[in-house]
């Protein structure tokens, strides 16, 4: 199983979200254009290290899918925010057109910030009206690799999630919610989408164009 971590300054979290990873998962760390020593660590903890110069969640994440080889592929954050050692359960309800993300759970008020959850709210509200039947656009996810690329993904930015989900529908996927905690970033910077407002406002702004 590859593991596909977007990473942009998260040397401090890195460590203990490899360590969680479960026996048989290989992490395929994405560096995003890191100015602290990500990169480094990420190796020197056993991870595969790709780079992506381009800017954007979703150019880290479809060179981590290039990259990968298994036949299942999950991708989650690099913040220390989900636990990877939970990734089997998602993998297990994994099914040929059939995507399964993760519905947060945050464990303290603090995990997901009141404006990260407004949005969020938002966006899944539309995408139910649209007949795909989530309630988050999933921090973390897992499908099989080659059927995920063939969705022909475009949105390189923080609309990439946003994008699967709907082109999943679109080809008549099945997309299976399981709850998973959320917590709060292990250490590092300040999320980038759930750490301001404005960060969440971007976040928005690239899935209403999506949309």
């Amino acid at each position: 199983m590859d593991v596909v971590l977007p990473c942009l300054n998260e040397a401090a979290a890195l460590p203990q979200v490899l360590a969680r990873l479960p026996a048989g998962y290989r992490a395929l760390v994405v560096d995003n254009g890191s100015t602290d020593d990500s990169a480094s660590v990420a190796r020197d903890h056993g991870a595969t290290v790709v780079t992506e110069t381009r800017p954007g969640y979703g150019a880290a994440v479809h060179t981590g899918l290039l990259a990968a080889s298994a036949d299942i592929v999950c991708v989650m954050d690099a913040d220390g925010s989900l636990d990877a050692a939970r990734l089997p359960d998602l993998v297990a309800d994994v099914a040929p057109d059939r995507l399964v993300v993760g519905a947060r759970r945050p464990v303290t008020a603090a995990a997901w910030p009141w404006h990260a959850r407004a949005g969020n709210r938002l966006i899944a509200a539309v995408l139910r009206r649209r007949g795909v039947p989530v309630t988050d656009l999933g921090a973390v996810r897992a499908a099989h690799r080659e059927p995920l690329l063939g969705l022909d993904v475009r949105d390189r930015a923080f609309g990439y999630p946003l994008e699967v989900l709907l082109r999943a529908a679109e080809a008549g996927w099945t997309v299976v919610e399981r709850p998973v905690d959320y917590h709060e970033r292990a250490a590092g910077t300040r999320s980038k989408v759930t750490g301001s407002v404005r960060g969440t406002w971007r976040a928005v702004r690239d899935m209403a164009r999506v949309l």
